[in-house]
């Protein structure tokens, strides 16, 4: 177990891990219209078609969720018994993605659910059993699929409901990285866990003005917490702001004084080439994720970028909340990458 030395809580939001913790592997897989997109060539696998060779769209995501980890475990080349836990979660009801391929893995799980933020909830936690020595080897991972989570949150695909231009589009894929001590890829240095944000917004298509505010909390909290400002990185994203919330988040920022441009962007943007259908851009768990463990990886591991910092957003609502009239809680987890192979 760790000392109290190689790990710290500088405040009550930020994690310091003192010890060579390293994202020493991830995997990618995705849907269609992700494998159309800008950033394909840094994905695992493809699947040509939404169902992904399954009979039901659920049954779809959690064969994303099982390539991304299957993948990742012969990158790294190990095995299931060679990992002491996966964190996992999805955005469907009682984590049935993650239960249900935690069963097949046979892994020891703690689901974890942060609706979109939980790419760097998983990752943030894992780190953290890691440096205490409560696991030699731990994968975090997170999946979400279009038709899924639009057939939970809002109208099912078949209903072909109209929405606004403020609407996000789901991704469909998964990530996993592989935590441990020592070896190849970027510590995991910093990781800044944000408290629930509410703006009072109530619109479900609104999802990037619901989140900014939550991001901004999170990012002033890393920022105050570490001393370091935007210049510190290469590159600083957000999970899925897309478009509306994306320059909301900046405005905000830099009347607090902190100005992101020219490192700031955001995964829901960058997944997207600007010619595809998907109104404001990316969203669900699978953007961040997708991004942070196939390009960002592999821009660190290259030695492209040095230091990055991933803010992973969430809207905490459920079908349930929105429809009797509550507003929309938020919350945001950022996590500090540094260095590479």
């Amino acid at each position: 177990m760790a000392s109290q030395n190689q790990a710290s809580r500088i405040n009550r939001q930020t994690w310091h891990f003192a010890q060579d913790v390293r994202l020493q592997a991830s995997a990618v897989a995705v849907g269609p219209k992700e494998g159309e997109g800008p950033l394909a060539a840094f994905f695992d696998k493809i699947h040509d078609d939404m169902y992904a060779g399954q009979q039901t769209w659920e049954d779809a995501e959690r064969q994303l969720l099982e390539d991304a980890i299957s993948a990742l475990l012969q990158k790294a080349k190990i095995t299931g018994q060679d990992v002491d836990v996966i964190l996992a979660g999805d955005l469907l009801n009682q984590n049935i993605t993650t239960n249900f391929t935690a069963e097949k893995l046979a892994i020891p799980l703690l689901g974890m659910y942060g609706a979109c933020s939980t790419s760097m909830l998983t990752l943030a936690n894992a780190a953290a059993l890691v440096n205490a020595g409560y696991a030699n080897k731990a994968i975090a991972a997170c999946s979400s699929h279009n038709a899924t989570a639009e057939r939970q949150y809002r109208y099912p695909t078949e209903y072909g409901g109209q929405k606004p231009p403020s609407a996000q589009w789901t991704v469909t894929g998964a990530g996993a990285g592989l935590i441990g001590i020592g070896g190849n890829g970027p510590r995991i240095t910093y990781a800044t866990m944000g408290k629930v944000v509410d703006m009072g917004i109530k619109d479900p298509f609104d999802m990037g003005s619901a989140m900014a505010p939550a991001a901004v909390s999170t990012f002033l909290a890393h920022f105050q917490d570490t001393g370091r400002t935007p210049k510190s990185y290469d590159l600083i994203v957000t999970g899925d702001l897309a478009s509306v919330g994306y320059p909301i988040a900046k405005e905000l920022l830099l009347q607090e004084g902190y100005d992101m441009d020219p490192v700031y962007n955001d995964c829901g943007l960058m997944i997207f080439s600007p010619d595809q259908d998907v109104f404001a851009g990316g969203s669900g768990c699978a953007s961040s994720a997708v991004v942070t463990y196939g390009y960002i990886l592999d821009q660190l591991n290259r030695g492209v970028l040095k230091k990055v910092l991933v803010c992973a957003t969430g809207a905490l609502l459920s079908p349930v909340s929105y429809q009797q009239g509550n507003s929309i809680p938020c919350i945001a987890h950022a996590v500090a990458l540094e260095g590479g192979i």
